[in-house]
């Protein structure tokens, strides 16, 4: 349910902060007050479009937040919580939030349409489109059409994959050329190991440096070992101080570093010795890397692309060779799909043929709870297995025809056309907000919507916006929209109980809270509201 609505610089509102309990809420005050921007904030809470107009005069922009819980069905009957947040500036895009973290108003839209339901015009709009009349009846007789839908859905991808096939004769005996061309050159490179280039890239790098390597050796070996090299310049050195036992020390140190010299110049030679000039193999190298990078130039950025490549061309080359068997097997299991699909749909459409008359009755007799009395609901079914064209049809008074709703129904027929389905289906978002639910009612018939309103309360938290004190005073909780100042009105909410909720509907009976009069009435109104309302 929603817990608390927060919002900041939107319109009149400067910033109200607005706890909701269980049950029914009604927002009442006076026209004009801000009850329209509360429900344009929380239309913008569940990924409405933005108008940057709405912003408050004077403010960088406006921002709604709402915290909003959610049963989760398991075991332990715990609660999901979510914080849903909408920052509309004057300039650039809004931004979206879920939890703190960024979203999309899709997503806002995705989550807070399993959150809150917005009846208003709208949703009323939606309530005339065949597919939400379809969807309505099939909740209402628990319709379930998940098995016809996959089946529709594994036909779709069996029609695809023979189409992928390739249907015509010539084009398929080219693309079979062309693959066999290209499986040919890659089979010829023998790939198998995708880091191959990194490798000869390596050897490439020795094999083209062992000329110099050799020249460069055999001038170092020289310059250390041959006549006048370094050992010999070292041993003269040695040779003058090696009986002066001032310099004992260095004659040993002297000594070693001629061996090791000498040892340093034997690795040189064999070194030297060992490294082999092949201009062959160089030239195998080259041409073998110039042969990777034609290959990866065709079939992929890299080698192991190149070789996921010829595996996938592989595959399709076989389907290709393969068609007719391929082809005739893929037609035989569309034809089991469209057997399936058949049955299936011929199954729904009984059923939805079925539902349609009892589905109709329990509206109609809903409709009588929410002042139609004389209104009469028919439900069409039609078409083809599963009998997918499905309509309302009202007759608003006895003796007409009827109709379809877009052409026989009022704003305010339809508003309650809608309370009376969700009284029937008994299903719906965990909260629900209804906005013009009582337009042109009034007496006995306001009275009546207000009662089903607090039914519908026993399965869903709901908020109605109402000027009716018959609606308002059904509710378990009453928020009152005010508006103060003259140059930049601010709107505040405030909950309303005892005297203060008696004073209320005093002011929407008779347009005088002081009057005893209509505090009297107001009084009777709250008790008979109490007295009267009934589980639905």
């Amino acid at each position: 349910m929603l817990v608390e609505l927060a919002v900041r610089d939107l319109g009149v509102i400067a910033e109200l902060r607005i706890p909701f309990g269980p049950g029914m809420s009604a927002l009442t005050g006076e026209t004009g007050a801000g009850k329209t921007m509360i429900i344009e904030a929380l239309s913008l809470l569940l990924g409405g479009k933005a108008d940057p107009t709405r912003v408050r005069s004077g403010a960088s922009e406006a921002v709604i937040e709402g915290y909003f819980t959610l049963p989760i069905e398991t075991g332990d009957q715990g609660e999901a919580e979510y914080v849903l947040r909408r920052v509309v500036p004057v300039e650039g895009r809004s931004r979206s939030y879920i939890n703190g973290g960024l979203t999309t108003a899709a997503g806002l839209g995705e989550l807070g349409s399993s959150l809150v339901e917005i009846c208003g015009q709208h949703a009323y709009q939606r309530l005339q489109s065949p597919p939400a009349q379809r969807r309505a009846l099939d909740r209402f007789a628990k319709i379930d059409t998940t098995a016809f839908k996959e089946a529709l859905k594994l036909r779709r991808s069996l029609v695809a994959e023979l189409e992928g096939l390739g249907g015509d004769e010539r084009l398929r005996a080219r693309e079979i050329d062309l693959l066999r061309y290209q499986l040919a050159e890659l089979a010829a490179a023998a790939l198998t190991d995708p880091a191959e280039d990194e490798v000869l890239s390596v050897a490439e790098d020795r094999l083209a440096q062992s000329d110099s390597a050799v020249e460069n050796g055999r001038i170092a070996y020289a310059v250390i070992n041959e006549e006048r090299g370094a050992t010999d310049q070292l041993a003269t050195a040695l040779s003058h101080i090696e009986r002066i036992p001032h310099f004992a020390d260095q004659s040993i140190r002297l000594q070693s570093t001629i061996a090791e010299l000498s040892d340093l110049a034997h690795d040189l030679r064999a070194v030297v010795e060992g490294v082999e000039a092949d201009p062959l193999e160089l030239e195998r190298l080259r041409n073998r890397r110039q042969l990777l990078s034609e290959l990866r130039r065709k079939y992929g950025e890299t080698l192991e692309e190149v070789m996921a490549y010829e595996v996938a061309m592989a595959q399709r080359l076989s389907d290709l060779e393969a068609h007719e068997e391929r082809a005739a097997l893929l037609e035989a299991n569309i034809g089991e799909a469209d057997a399936e699909i058949a049955r299936l749909g011929a199954d729904i459409a009984v059923q939805r043929k079925e539902a349609a008359p009892r589905f109709a009755a329990a509206i109609t007799a809903q409709l009588g709870e929410v002042a139609m009395k004389s209104a009469r609901i028919d439900c069409a079914v039609s078409g083809d297995g599963p009998a997918d064209e499905v309509e309302f049809l009202l007759a608003a008074n006895p003796g007409l025809n009827p109709a379809p709703l877009s052409k026989a129904a009022s704003g305010g027929e339809l508003s309650r056309a809608m309370l009376a389905l969700h009284l029937v289906t008994s299903e719906g978002a965990p909260t629900m907000i209804f906005d013009e639910v009582d337009a042109g009612l009034g007496g006995a018939a306001a009275v009546e919507v207000g009662r089903a309103l607090a039914g519908l309360a026993d399965h869903s938290q709901v908020l109605v916006v109402t000027h009716l004190p018959q609606v308002a005073a059904h509710a378990d909780h009453q928020l009152v929209v005010s508006k103060s100042g003259s140059d930049l009105a601010i709107s505040t909410v405030v909950a309303v109980k005892d005297q203060e909720r008696i004073i209320e509907l005093s002011r929407m009976l008779s347009g005088s809270p002081d009057s005893e009069r209509a505090r009297s009435h107001a009084e009777e109104l709250l008790a008979e509201a109490r007295s009267r309302q009934v589980k639905v």
